[in-house]
């Protein structure tokens, strides 16, 4: 597995501005905001795994991550009619969720659960042997101590492959404060040892 921070520092920022392909969502989520039931479900089944990974990365416990995503899809009925276009209905779906793992972490304070949830998802993969493993603890640990900000930007570049500027439009932040955060993230992350000799 690539060292995260190698990660966070080769993601690309996607294709020149006028050439990103149509949004494939963008029907459904127009048939939705008309009031169409089967096509707000299709949306639904068709990003509900990954506003869930999100989720679950974001409060570190699948039954918070099954509330968070529960309660964004009880307000999407409402909040569907609002959806202007302005970025992809994946990149506002999980721009949604962000705000609800926000909200979620300041009413049940779950710094302790977001320390598993890293954990969880550092140790995917292959079966590490003893170095990897504690590189991966070592980085679970770092991962949860990084400001929220860095901790959910990397969540969604690194963890779900948005790039930069999709990133910036689910947090609501320019594509260069991405980047930033991005790279203030690598900095700290390469504190660890084994990244600064080389291993």
């Amino acid at each position: 597995m690539q060292p995260l921070a190698t990660q966070i520092d080769t993601k690309g920022h996607g294709p020149p501005p006028g050439t990103a392909p149509p949004d494939p969502d963008a029907d459904l989520a127009a048939r939705a905001a008309r009031g169409d039931r089967a096509a707000f479900e299709a949306l639904l089944r068709r990003h509900y795994d990954r506003m869930h990974a999100i989720a679950w990365r974001m409060t570190g416990s699948r039954h918070d991550a099954e509330d968070v995503v529960q309660e964004v899809c009880c307000t999407l009925v409402e909040r569907i009619a609002g959806f202007r276009g302005e970025a992809k209905v994946s990149t506002w779906l999980f721009g949604i969720v962000l705000n609800a793992c926000r909200d979620h972490h300041r009413r049940r304070s779950t710094l302790a659960r977001m320390k598993d949830g890293l954990g969880t998802w550092l140790r995917l993969g292959p079966t590490p042997d003893g170095r990897d493993l504690y590189r991966r603890a070592w980085l679970a640990a770092a991962l949860a101590r990084l400001d929220p900000a860095l901790r959910e930007t990397v969540v969604l570049v690194v963890g779900e492959g948005l790039t930069h500027a999709e990133a910036g439009q689910a947090l609501g932040i320019a594509e260069a404060t991405v980047s930033w955060r991005l790279h203030e993230a690598r900095r700290r992350l390469k504190t660890d040892p084994e990244e600064r000799h080389g291993a």
